[in-house]
């Protein structure tokens, strides 16, 4: 989801987003102002709209998409990341704010920015006095402590980020709290807390993306008298604005209840307002049901944040009313197929290239809605907000939008099937738009022989189909689509879980392609030991390249979303750390 050595790259990074999301808005004509009013197409986009600190009501967010954990260790999907700034808050955090303001880390259970020690190995952290959990108990460093270790526990908790594990282990082979020997279960040697208010990180070497770690939820604060291991997700403690006030907030598949933190303290907050009374998620399996409750009124927000199908695009991009209320934001995700190279016979890199010359990207964009709800054509794998991406590395000519029969054909003579080869394709059944390009695929690949089935399985066990290598053997499956965006704005906030082979895992994981190419774990180690972020940006460029000539990948487009916001909110901004709107900053007019 999100990226940035805030520290040192997040100037260019912020500047490149801020460009980003401007053209996008000042493509379609519209106009945003951080000063207020109803807004326009895309004001969202460039600003904030109806801005307003009236407090009250319900805030109702909806989602086609099941939550995959309200634990901030086992949670993955960049909506729920939003969500839970509601009810976790981390040392440091990205403020509430549009455009490049937005891209800026500040503190948040943090008193002020770390000490960091002269080699840029120590960091220190005071936490801010008067910080309790929604039962009333304070807040330590412990605490902090203990939630981030946590993150070793892949046996019980899989399916979180694991960069701090991979960053702070430093060969001591912790276990993880539940299996820690230490007597209060704190055992983690890199992670030090001298007193209740005090945490002392030791890195193994400088590491320019460290602060952005630990804005992620992964590094929340867990109380351990409270965790309950893999229930902890039905009863998550809150150091937020709001809560989960009893086992009824938590209907898992249905409806997700959030209600005022009487513990905690707007002065102890520099980030959030927490303007609503309740924030109520509700769960549907009908994506056109929801958008049809967003264009009546019903619904506030889509908290999936991927955009609106063709039905509901077409009436909202027709009538100007509806339309006013409506942005096409650059998103920060790609939207792509996994080729996975230990099927056969994609194990055979020429097998893998076939398959980049068939495909047709004109149909696979739109399949997913064109270029204005989709996005762009995208020719590499490197987002254009993220340092170290080039528009015009193209080395499969996908940019042209056709198929290329004659190399496709050429490909698999290379690789020993001529006449073409068996593929199966996994796609998540409640993502229309994926169905829609696999179904694309599956004609395309059918022009040069490859005959693809389609498997479509429930996407709210995706962590255990398509993120368990096991499963994606047994299954046979081929080419997985899916999206990634960036965990944090860099290249390795990008690259490094799709891409480096230490982060393939047997459950969750998302090194799907299976890559194990040892030249590019140390671009990735090369990059993060940089002080300098164009030395980490070239990094990161020839991370790129080398995946793209592995072909490991389909890429179809660089992520655009039509989404839809209910005229009654006030507060509206897409943020850019994730690509969508705020969701801690919402309120709703009139406090009703």
């Amino acid at each position: 989801m999100p990226s940035k050595t805030r520290v040192m790259a997040s100037a260019g990074v912020a500047i490149a987003l801020g460009l980003t999301t401007a053209a996008c808005g000042g493509s379609n004509g519209s106009s945003g102002s951080s000063s207020g009013g109803k807004g326009a197409f895309n004001a969202a986009t460039t600003g904030i709209v109806n801005p307003s600190t009236a407090k009250g009501g319900t805030l109702n967010l909806w989602s086609s998409q099941d939550v995959d954990s309200l634990d901030p260790a086992s949670s993955y999907y960049s909506f729920v990341w939003n969500t839970m700034r509601l009810y976790n808050r981390t040392l440091m955090a990205y403020p509430d704010a549009p455009g490049e303001a937005g891209l800026q880390l500040q503190p948040d259970l943090a008193s002020a920015a770390p000490e960091i020690s002269a080699d840029k190995k120590t960091y220190t952290f005071k936490l801010r006095s008067g910080l309790k959990w929604d039962d009333g108990t304070p807040i330590t460093a412990q605490d902090v402590k203990y939630g981030i270790e946590r993150e070793w526990a892949q046996d019980t908790l899989a399916g979180g980020p694991t960069y701090l594990m991979g960053l702070l282990d430093e060969g001591q082979n912790y276990p993880g709290p539940y299996k820690d020997k230490d007597p209060n279960k704190l055992g983690l040697k890199s992670i030090q807390t001298p007193d209740d208010s005090t945490i002392v990180f030791k890195l193994p070497a400088p590491n320019s993306d460290f602060l952005y770690l630990l804005a992620m939820p992964s590094a929340a604060p867990v109380p351990q008298k409270r965790d309950t291991g893999q229930k902890y997700n039905l009863d998550p403690a809150s150091s937020g604005p709001y809560m989960f006030k009893d086992a009824s907030a938590v209907q898992i598949g249905k409806t997700y209840t959030l209600t005022r933190n009487p513990n905690w303290d707007q002065a102890s907050d520099p980030i959030r307002k927490a303007l609503p009374d309740q924030v109520v998620l509700t769960i549907t399996t009908n994506q056109n049901d929801l958008d049809d409750r967003l264009v009546a009124g019903t619904a506030d927000v889509d908290a999936g944040q991927t955009g609106v199908q063709a039905a509901a695009r077409t009436k909202i991009l027709t009538d100007p009313t509806l339309k006013a209320n409506a942005d096409a934001m650059t998103t920060g995700f790609m939207r792509f197929a996994d080729i996975v190279s230990t099927t056969k016979p994609l194990d055979n890199i020429d097998c893998r290239k076939a398959l980049l010359y068939a495909m047709d990207p004109t149909t696979v964009q739109t399949a997913r809605g064109g270029p204005l709800a989709a996005g762009d054509l995208a020719g590499n794998m490197l987002p254009l907000n993220i340092q170290g991406s080039d528009a015009s590395y193209d080395p499969y000519n996908l940019r042209q939008g056709k198929p290329q029969i004659d190399l496709a054909k050429q490909e698999l003579a290379k690789c020993g099937h001529p006449t073409g080869f068996d593929l199966k394709i996994a796609v998540r059944n409640n993502r229309p738009t994926e169905v829609a390009s696999a179904t694309a695929l599956q004609a395309a690949f059918k022009q040069v022989g490859i005959n693809a089935t389609i498997d479509q399985y429930d996407g709210s066990q995706d962590t255990a189909v398509a993120g368990s290598p096991n499963n994606v053997s047994k299954k046979g499956y081929g080419l997985l689509i899916t999206a990634w965006g960036a965990d944090y704005p860099t290249g390795s906030g990008f690259l490094k879980a799709i891409a480096d082979s230490r982060n393939i895992q047997q459950s969750g994981n998302y090194n799907r392609s299976i890559i194990r190419d040892p030249s590019i774990d140390a671009l990735f180690d090369d990059a993060q030991n940089q002080t300098d972020p164009a030395k980490a940006a070239a990094d990161y460029s020839q991370i790129n390249h080398k995946i793209m000539e592995g072909a490991y990948f389909l890429p179809f487009v660089f992520d655009k979303a039509l989404n839809y916001r209910n005229p009654r909110l006030t507060n509206v901004f897409v943020e850019n750390a994730y690509g969508q709107y705020q969701f801690d900053a919402l309120g709703v007019e009139g406090g009703k």
